[in-house]
C-alpha cells in the first residue's frame, strides 16, 4: 500500500482510520442521495420556499442547544459505543421515511417532526464524530491530513449521491433514496464494529459538569484564533450555506429544470468541493491556513453572488462548482486549525462548539433565508448573502498577522513546525 505514503494519503497509513474512511465512504454516499430527495419531496409536497427552510431548520436547531452540552458529556463516554448508537438510531430514521414515502402517507408534518428527531441524534453524533477523529490516526501529525481526506470523501459522495438521487426519483420516486441510505449505514456500523482502539480512559473525575461547560467556552473566548474561526464559520453557515436549501427553487423555478438538474448543480458543488478539499490534502504544515481560509471566503462569496446572477443552467452549473470550491476550503481550513490548535484535555468541547458554529447557526440561515426568499425571491437572498461572506473574509485577513502570532508559539510546541 505504497500509495499511503503520498503526503495526500498519509492518513490512509493507520488501519482504523483507513477502515472507518472506507465505511464512512459508503454512508456518506446515501446521505448526499437522502439530502437531494428530501429537498425535492418538501418542495413537491408544499411548493413553499419557507416551508423548505423550516425543515432544514428543525432538523438542525436541536444542534444549537445540544451540542455543547454533549461536548462536556462526551469526555465521560465511550466515543465508538456512542457512535454506533447514534449510526443505528440514523439508520432507523432513513428507513422509517422509506416507509412512509414508499406507502405513500408521507406528509409534510411527518418530515418535520422526522428531522427534528434526526437533528437530536446528530447533535451528539457529530461532535463525537469530530474527536474520535484523533484516536484512528497513528501519528498526530496526519490529523491535517486525515481531516482534509474526511472534507474530500464527502464531496465525493456529494458528487455520486446527487446524481444517483437525480436518477431515482425521476425513474421511482423519493422513497427509495430513503431505503437506499438507510442500507448505507450498514457500512460505518461495521466499519465501527471492526476498530481495533487502544483501551479508551472514560474518567467520571472531572470536573463538575457545568464547570466543564463555562470553562471550554472561556477558552475558546480567550483564545483568539479558535474564536475567530469559529465566529467566521458561524457567519459563513448562517449566510452562505443556506444556497444549498435554496437548490430545488433555482433548479425548478429558476432554471427550468428538474430533479436531474438538481442533481446536477448539487453534484457539480460537490466537483468543486472534491477539489478544494484536495488541494488541502497535500498540504504538510498548518502555516498559511489562516491567510487560505480568508481567501477562500472571499471567494466564496463572489461566486455565490455570481451563482445567483446566472439564468443560463450550464453558466450555473460551471458557477456554483466555484462556490462549491470555496466552501470546501474553508471548512476544511477552519476545521484544521482548530484540530491542530486545540489543548487535548479540551478537545471534545471545543469540537462540539464547533459543529454548534457549523452546524447549529445554518438552521436559523435556512429559516432566514426561506423567509426572505418567500419575499424578495431566491435570488435576491443569496446575493445578499454572498455579499456577507465576502465582507467576513476581508475582517479575517487584516487580522491575519495578529492571529498568526498566537498561534506560530502552539505550533512549536506541538512540533508541528
Amino acid at each position: 500500500m505504497s500509495f499511503v505514503k503520498i503526503g495526500a494519503f498519509s492518513a490512509l497509513g493507520s488501519r482504523n482510520y483507513r477502515l472507518f474512511f472506507t465505511g464512512q465512504g459508503v454512508s456518506l454516499t446515501g446521505f448526499w442521495i437522502q439530502r437531494v430527495a428530501m429537498g425535492w419531496l418538501v418542495y413537491r409536497l408544499t411548493d413553499s420556499a419557507f416551508l423548505l427552510g423550516a425543515v432544514d431548520f428543525a432538523s438542525q436547531i436541536p444542534l444549537l442547544f445540544l451540542s455543547t452540552f454533549a461536548g462536556v458529556l462526551m469526555e465521560r463516554w465511550d466515543l465508538r459505543r456512542l457512535m454506533v448508537i447514534c449510526q443505528t438510531l440514523c439508520m432507523v430514521h432513513a428507513g422509517v421515511l422509506a416507509g412512509l414515502t414508499l406507502t405513500g402517507t408521507v406528509n409534510y408534518i411527518h418530515v418535520l417532526a422526522l428531522g427534528v428527531l434526526l437533528g437530536v441524534v446528530n447533535a451528539f453524533e457529530l461532535p463525537a464524530r469530530q474527536t474520535f477523529v484523533i484516536q484512528l490516526v497513528d501519528r498526530p501529525e496526519d490529523l491535517g491530513n486525515a481531516v482534509a481526506l474526511n472534507s474530500s470523501l464527502f464531496n465525493v459522495a456529494r458528487l455520486i449521491g446527487p446524481s444517483v438521487a437525480g436518477f431515482c426519483i425521476a425513474a421511482f420516486g423519493e422513497g427509495i433514496c430513503f431505503g437506499i441510505n438507510s442500507a448505507c449505514y450498514l457500512a460505518t456500523l461495521a466499519a465501527l464494529m471492526a476498530l481495533r482502539l487502544r483501551p479508551q480512559e472514560v474518567s467520571r473525575e472531572r470536573e463538575p459538569f457545568w464547570e466543564g461547560f463555562v470553562s471550554g467556552i472561556s477558552y475558546v473566548r480567550s483564545f483568539l484564533p479558535i474564536r475567530d474561526v469559529l465566529i467566521s464559520l458561524a457567519l459563513l453557515s448562517f449566510a452562505g450555506l443556506p444556497y444549498l436549501v435554496l437548490l430545488p427553487i433555482f433548479a425548478k423555478e429558476i432554471l427550468h429544470g428538474g430533479p436531474t438538474l438538481l442533481g446536477l448543480l448539487t453534484g457539480a458543488s460537490g466537483l468543486g468541493a472534491l477539489a478544494g478539499s484536495i488541494r488541502l490534502a497535500v498540504r504538510k504544515t498548518p502555516v498559511g491556513l489562516m491567510r487560505v481560509m480568508a481567501i477562500s471566503l472571499s471567494f466564496f462569496g463572489i461566486s455565490l453572488a455570481a451563482f445567483s446572477l446566472s439564468l443560463w443552467a450550464p453558466m450555473s452549473i460551471l458557477l456554483i462548482i466555484a462556490v462549491g470550491f470555496g466552501m470546501v476550503s474553508v471548512l476544511v481550513a477552519g476545521n484544521t486549525l482548530i484540530q491542530t490548535l486545540v489543548e487535548e484535555d479540551k478537545r471534545s468541547r471545543v469540537m462540539s462548539l464547533y459543529v454548534v458554529s457549523l452546524t447549529g447557526t445554518a438552521p436559523i440561515g435556512s429559516l432566514v433565508a426561506g423567509t426572505v426568499a418567500s419575499f424578495i425571491g431566491a435570488r435576491a437572498t443569496l446575493a445578499m448573502g454572498g455579499a456577507v461572506c465576502l465582507l467576513i473574509g476581508v475582517v479575517l485577513l487584516k487580522r491575519g498577522d495578529l492571529l498568526w502570532s498566537l498561534a506560530e508559539p502552539i505550533y512549536r510546541k506541538k512540533g508541528l513546525i
